[in-house]
């Protein structure tokens, strides 16, 4: 029953790296659960984060880059 409390906290942590900001509702299937062994709902959410922190870089370079077309332009 303890891996069950795990893969369940796992599963939650999984649903706020889905939701798109805080008020977004995130309902995967309980179901789940028996099909992904403890590993495996780690390794997802890692994937999770580190596509989140390159999504992340990816926008602020872009940003950036457009910031200083805008200072170019501007002069």
């Amino acid at each position: 029953m303890e891996e069950k409390l795990d893969k369940k906290e796992i599963v939650e942590e999984i649903k706020k790296l889905i939701a798109i900001d805080k008020e977004d509702s995130v309902e995967i299937n309980p179901d789940f659960l028996e099909y992904f062994d403890l590993d495996e709902l780690i390794s997802i959410k890692e994937t999770l984060i580190l596509k989140k922190s390159k999504i992340r870089e990816i926008t602020f370079d872009y940003l950036d880059e457009l910031y200083e077309k805008t200072k170019e332009d501007s002069i």
